[in-house]
Order: C-alpha cells, then sequence, then structure tokens
C-alpha cells in the first residue's frame, strides 16, 4: 500500500531566511524522494511566506516547487493544500495550473479507514484571543478587503506583503545569540540569526490540544488531528484511539508525518538519506 504524507509551513520566499532558495531545493528533494511512494500529500498551510492572487497575476518565484506539485499530480499522486494564514488569498492558480486540490477549511476525512481532522490550525488557539489576533482574523478572511487589496498593482502590494511577514519573523529572533546586533526593527544581518518558536505550553494551555479536547468530546470517531501554525514537533495521545501530531515546520526541523494506512510515525528530512 502506498503512503500518506503530510507538512506544514515551509514559509517559501520569507525575506527573513538568507537560504531561501536552498531551503526550496530541499523540499523539492523531499517530494522527490517520496514520489513513487506517496498515494497522497497533504500541506497543511503556509508553505509560502506571503501569497496573493491576482485574477492574471501570481508571486514571483516558487518555480522548482510549483513544477515539482505539477509532476506529482501528472503521476497520479493526489496534492492537497490547506490554506494557511500567509497564503490564505489563495484563488484557483494551484488548482488550474498545477492540479492540485484546494481547502480553504478544516477537513475531516477517511484515509484508508481512519478518520482525520486536518487543518492549518489558524484560528483554533484558545490562548490567543487579543482584540489585535481577532482585528488581524478577520481583516484577512474579509472578502472586501481582499478585493481592495486586488486593486492595488502588484509591484506594490505583494513586496508589502513579503515585508510584512518578514518583520512578524524577525520578532523571533533569539535576542541572546552572539550576532545580535540593534533591535528587531533595524536588525542587523538578520538572515544569519536563530529564530524561535513559543515553546509547547503542555496539555492544559496548549491551544490546538484544547480545541482538539473539546472537539473530540463530540466528535469521538476522530483518530488523528494533524495541525501545522504552531511550528513546533508534537506528537501527543489524546486517548486510547486518537492522537494529536503538530507537524513543526520547514525553515529548520524539516519535519513530516507520514501514515501507511496501518501506523502514523512523525520523522524529519535528513538531506541525502535514501529511505523516507
Amino acid at each position: 500500500m502506498k503512503q500518506i504524507y503530510f507538512i506544514s509551513d515551509a514559509h517559501l520566499g520569507s525575506l527573513a531566511l538568507k537560504h531561501s532558495r536552498t531551503q526550496e531545493r530541499r523540499l523539492v528533494n523531499f517530494l522527490d524522494q517520496i514520489k513513487d511512494k506517496a498515494e497522497a500529500i497533504y500541506m497543511l498551510g503556509d508553505m509560502f511566506d506571503f501569497w496573493f492572487e491576482y485574477r492574471a497575476v501570481v508571486p514571483k518565484g516558487y518555480t522548482r516547487f510549483l513544477g515539482k506539485l505539477s509532476e506529482l499530480t501528472d503521476s497520479g499522486v493526489e496534492v492537497h493544500y490547506f490554506c494557511g494564514n500567509h497564503d490564505l488569498w489563495m484563488h484557483d492558480y494551484l488548482s488550474t495550473e498545477c492540479g492540485v486540490t484546494v481547502h480553504r477549511h478544516a477537513e475531516t476525512l477517511d484515509l484508508n479507514g481512519r478518520i482525520f481532522y486536518l487543518a492549518h490550525g489558524d484560528g483554533l488557539d484558545y490562548r490567543d484571543r487579543s482584540w489585535k489576533t481577532r482585528l488581524l482574523f478577520w481583516g484577512f478572511h474579509n472578502k472586501w478587503l481582499r478585493r481592495l487589496a486586488s486593486m492595488l498593482p502588484p509591484d506594490s502590494f505583494i513586496p508589502f506583503g513579503r515585508n510584512w511577514a518578514k518583520h512578524s519573523r524577525l520578532k523571533r529572533i533569539k535576542k541572546d545569540v552572539p550576532q545580535f546586533q540593534g533591535d528587531v526593527k533595524n536588525p542587523v544581518g538578520y538572515e544569519s540569526f536563530d529564530f524561535e518558536e513559543e515553546p509547547y505550553m503542555g496539555e492544559d494551555r496548549e491551544g490546538l490540544v484544547l480545541y482538539a479536547k473539546d472537539y473530540l468530546k463530540t466528535h469521538p470517531t476522530i483518530n488523528y488531528f494533524i495541525f501545522g501554525h504552531r511550528h513546533i514537533d508534537l506528537d501527543l495521545v489524546l486517548s486510547q484511539e486518537c492522537r494529536l501530531v503538530i507537524l513543526g515546520e520547514w525553515m529548520s526541523l524539516f519535519t513530516y508525518a507520514v501514515w501507511d494506512g496501518e501506523h502514523l510515525f512523525v520523522d524529519n528530512f535528513v538531506e541525502g538519506e535514501t529511505e523516507l
């Protein structure tokens, strides 16, 4: 039986990463190595650091990644893309040009006899309910603001979006690394910095864990919750029949999950390995 793969949060094209082209090549190498074993690949959002799609214009770049997606779907591999908070303004380019199935909301799917709840995870975190977060979430999902943004010239709005995403990432610079000079708003050599994510908060405080536990109460048939978004590598048993996986990211961890029809396991991609 062929396998089903899950990955998320590559943030391709990030202006806060020095070796973004190398990162894209690494992702493409991973996809190339699994193409003959994969029945389907589920990408759970934020594979792009910023994506805004006009009617006749898409962001520049990502040619190796987009070409590999087309190769996969042309060969019969199902590729599913869940929009995240960095790429939610996606329209039909991936579906019409690359053969990808785009999902805009969480999905509950039967994958070879087990029930999976799949979502990026943005907006589900119970801890993050500040007015700023609620306002941004509403604005990013508002169709009228999207229409307004689409009236702006691509050469203005797309660089603006990429810089917004960059500055959001720069807030996560580790302040104690030797390379740090200046402040977060005006860093020197930021591309060589280490970044840190908010660590796992524990079962009683982690928002996606709390969400899954509550959802499981009314949907007890779910066997696996799989999320992206948080950039932490987590594999947690919720009950005798249910596990939760947060997929990590593809900037430093290079983590992924695999379902072989009997077992779900999480691993990280090491360049040059021959078995995945």
